[in-house]
């Protein structure tokens, strides 16, 4: 299977993936069904690539499943027996192309690193280990930083904003974490120059996660809770440094 082919199928496999999560997220009534895809859909990819390459880099195809069914399954268990994300209540028009369909192109072309590497990155080199490292910096600050959200939010007399932990030193510990992930298996697919030219995937993510749908929503959310202004005030916005003195 050439990597052109193999772009092609992911295509439309991520298209055809997220018809089908439409269709159950209509008959749930709750459009965020989608967020449990987003990990589960790298996942798939990572391994349809693998598969259809031959084999081409276990490391990277593994990592990035590990990534997408943990978050995966926190989302999942997260937003079981809450009410629809009110990101999602807000959505006017059509969600099938606004929300869905352009999750399905963001998430393919994020992936480009991993599809890359599973062809043009025959070994691990020392890019690769360091790009594995990169990952689990970023996979433990996202869990963690989860973790540590999740056990905040179940203490009934908790504080109106979380400021311990890995929160004390970025008010997004699990995006950062996220970028970091994405860092780490750019550089796995960098020791190819077709890998190294896939930049624009992780760039993109990064992005997203900094000054797009992730933390500035986040943010909005907060911004009238009581303290929050002080913690922004305190806290470094994405990337982890100590809080600031006063």
């Amino acid at each position: 299977m050439t990597f052109t082919a193999n772009l092609a199928i992911t295509g439309a496999l991520s298209i055809v993936l997220f018809v089908i999560t439409y269709v159950i997220a209509r008959r749930r009534g709750r459009l965020d069904t989608i967020d449990t895809l987003w990990g589960l859909g790298f996942a798939v990819i990572a391994v349809t690539s693998y598969a259809l390459s031959g084999g081409g880099h276990p490391l990277s195809a593994a990592l990035t499943v590990v990534w997408g069914v943990r978050l995966a399954w926190h989302i999942h268990s997260r937003n079981h027996g809450r009410g629809e994300d009110p990101r999602y209540t807000k959505i006017k028009g059509n969600s099938f192309y606004r929300v869905y369909m352009l999750q399905a192109v963001i998430m393919w072309f994020v992936s480009l690193p991993v599809q890359a590497a599973q062809y043009w990155v025959p070994e691990v080199g020392w890019l690769g280990w360091l790009g594995a490292a990169v990952w689990l910096l970023g996979f433990v600050f996202e869990t963690v930083g989860d973790h540590q959200l999740a056990r905040y939010k179940a203490t009934p007399d908790r504080p109106p904003v979380l400021n311990t932990g890995l929160w004390r030193y970025t008010r997004h510990p699990n995006y950062f974490g996220d970028a970091c992930v994405w860092a780490g298996l750019y550089l796995m697919a960098c020791e190819h120059w077709i890998g190294a030219a896939t930049v624009l995937s992780p760039v993109a993510m990064i992005l997203l996660l900094a000054k797009g749908s992730g933390a500035p929503l986040t943010e909005k959310a907060m911004r009238e809770r009581p303290g929050y202004a002080e913690y922004v005030s305190r806290t470094s916005g994405f990337f982890p440094l100590p809080p600031k003195k006063g």
